[in-house]
């Protein structure tokens, strides 16, 4: 079965400090081409993007643009800037999911960056009928409802813009109890453990292997939807057939990539 990365506790405050790798990672991008253009192409179903605490359709236009040229029919999630786990988004995430399924006349698949994730795990158990599959990058999704292990900066601007009680609200939220389990289809979560915001334990699910995997990535937190290797993890995730899902498993040159900056160990 998928299994959560063990441990507890906040980030290393050296990987909370290191998160302006991002722009390093965005600078990166224009000479990974190569690698980007050689994930499988896709078969034409609609993607809904969900972007992260505090960010917007713009945060996630990378994401967009790349995914598009892959063949996919990609859209936003329509809602502004994600300001924290409100029960009006959560519904309106849901009408928009069903709306691109009637549209389409296809399943939908949910790529979530951080927060992002958490809104399209819950869209995934409610509206499941009409979800394909979900991807989330770095995202809580198995938050205590007790605590957060999120740096104290993330808590107080959680704090400041969305919640008093912090980012443990969304987790506590009567309608987040749903989220204590993988929903019931395929669910990649992408992580990083060296993600300087939300930590391994907290961004990764217990699940059955067949359905539900943990994908450890390299690089920062706030670069998830820059980082290339990522971007093409996303793309070769998605192309996986409706029906027909396999784990990840890289072959050839982007699997010796990935092999090469995902070693075994990383000191957390």
């Amino acid at each position: 079965m998928a299994t959560r990365r063990d441990g507890s506790g906040p980030p290393r405050l050296l990987w909370t400090a290191l998160e302006y790798r991002a722009l390093l990672e965005m600078a990166l991008l224009p000479s990974s081409l190569p690698l980007l253009l050689s994930a499988p192409r896709g078969d034409g179903h609609p993607v809904l993007l969900v972007p992260g605490f505090v960010g917007d359709a713009s945060s996630m236009a990378g994401l967009k643009l790349y995914l598009r040229n892959r063949g996919y029919a990609v859209d936003d999630w329509g809602l502004g800037r994600n300001v924290g786990f409100q029960r009006k988004h959560a519904r309106a995430l849901e009408q928009k999911v069903r709306f691109l399924h009637h549209r389409h006349g296809r399943k939908v698949s949910l790529v979530g960056w951080s927060l992002g994730g958490v809104f399209s795990m819950f869209a995934a158990h409610q509206v499941s009928e009409c979800v394909r599959a979900v991807i989330t990058l770095g995202s809580p999704v198995s938050s205590d409802p007790q605590r957060s292990d999120s740096p104290a900066v993330v808590k107080a601007l959680y704090r400041l813009v969305a919640h008093p009680m912090g980012p443990v609200a969304h987790a506590a939220h009567v309608d987040a109890r749903v989220l204590r389990r993988p929903p019931p289809m395929p669910v990649s979560c992408l992580y990083s453990e060296t993600d300087g915001v939300v930590p391994p334990h907290e961004a990764t699910i217990d699940g059955e292997a067949a359905m539900h995997e943990n994908i450890r990535v390299p690089g920062s937190h706030v670069g998830l939807g820059f980082n290339a290797l990522v971007l093409w993890i996303v793309a070769e995730r998605l192309s996986q057939p409706e029906g027909g899902w396999r784990p990840f498993d890289p072959k050839g040159l982007p699997g010796q990539l990935y092999r090469l900056l995902t070693p075994s160990s990383v000191p957390t």
